[in-house]
């Protein structure tokens, strides 16, 4: 695992040291620590990821969204997300301007009861509250201001309170508040066990309760054949992009093959259905093909390398492919949500974000 420190030091030695020819980034030999970041991309990768980010970055406005029409929040914090997956921070590295502007728009959307979005403009705003939550949590890791640090904790800390108490009697979330809503469903809750992962790995305090109660809830969703339901109130219909992502939370939330004999037992039917489903990558195969793979290849990376590198193979191929010549990637819900989910996808072994290293 890479530290902090390790990182910085690269980022400040950038284009001043050895580079590798296939990635583009300092040789992480330089600094005593070669061997424990598998910078693995190829050529046609690396090309992919570097035309992504300067696609995105571009598109970035001044006030530091990405313009979006119903998801504003979201967006802001999957594209933010996406750069600091590179290894730059708010301070380093050649996206630091636009990751800064991202958490400044941000910030500037935390209300009072401790929601990050607008209720008013984020549709099903859980999404964005969820997804900034997991984006500022990475960025504090990394802040070295105190005073933004400060912020930044002040804000999590409230955006911790504000999804527990968003929390259904059932264990999930909806796309509103429960205060709202009483209705849960598997995507949401799912943006909110990783939030509030992010979080906890940051130093936030998060109630075991609240994680424990969406545990259980992910495990009354699941169906006979290993799957999980939209939410509890439609079992029998397994989803592979809800189980995909509830098995990302899953291991987000501590839970592994190895864990009580409870968990394992779901762990396991949850881990065939999916390898049943989904290991076999076919192009858009589902209406939700980017958000599947967007989880799905989480979990895949947490196992063994036989078992990732030849499904990350096939996987990146097709993703490369499906790149325009401008950079970005067109697809349901719109280019930037496209774009992001996949310079996520293809960057997780650069291993910089905590949420996402094994």
């Amino acid at each position: 695992m890479i530290t902090n420190q390790h990182r910085r030091k690269a980022l400040k030695q950038m284009g001043a040291g050895a580079v590798s020819a296939i990635t583009g980034l300092p040789l992480l030999s330089q600094f005593g620590f070669s061997a424990t970041l598998p910078l693995v991309q190829n050529s046609e990768s690396k090309k992919a990821i570097t035309k992504g980010l300067n696609w995105l970055a571009g598109q970035q406005t001044r006030l530091g969204h990405w313009p979006h029409d119903s998801y504003p929040t979201a967006m802001a914090a999957l594209a933010g997300t996406a750069l600091i997956c590179s290894g730059s921070t708010t301070t380093q590295g050649p996206y630091a301007k636009n990751i800064r502007r991202a958490v400044d728009y941000l910030v500037s959307k935390c209300r009072r009861n401790g929601l990050i979005g607008d209720p008013k403009r984020d549709h099903r705003y859980t999404y964005g509250h969820g997804f900034a939550m997991l984006f500022l949590s990475q960025v504090l890791g990394e802040e070295e201001d105190v005073d933004r640090r400060d912020e930044l904790t002040n804000i999590l800390e409230r955006a911790v309170r504000f999804s527990v108490n968003a929390q259904t009697k059932a264990g999930g979330w909806g796309y509103v508040s429960a205060k709202e809503s009483d209705f849960d469903e598997g995507s949401t809750t799912i943006t909110q066990v990783q939030g509030l992962r992010g979080c906890r790995n940051a130093g936030i305090i998060v109630p075991k309760k609240a994680i424990d109660n969406a545990i259980n809830y992910i495990y009354k969703c699941q169906n006979k054949d290993g799957g999980i339901s939209y939410s509890t109130n439609s079992l029998g219909s397994s989803r592979a992009a809800i189980t995909a992502a509830a098995l990302a939370a899953l291991y987000n939330a501590g839970v592994y093959e190895t864990s009580s004999a409870k968990d394992k037992k779901y762990i396991d039917s949850m881990w065939s259905y999916c390898k049943k489903n989904l290991h076999n990558v076919q192009h858009n195969q589902y209406g939700h093909w980017h958000y599947t793979y967007l989880y799905y290849s989480q979990v895949v990376y947490r196992q063994e390398p036989d078992i990732w590198k030849p499904f990350r193979d096939k996987l990146y191929k097709i993703i490369v492919n499906d790149q325009t010549n401008g950079g970005n990637w067109t697809g349901n819900i719109g280019d930037v949500y496209v774009t992001s989910c996949n310079l996520i996808m293809l960057q997780l072994d650069n291993g910089y974000l905590p949420i996402y290293q094994r």
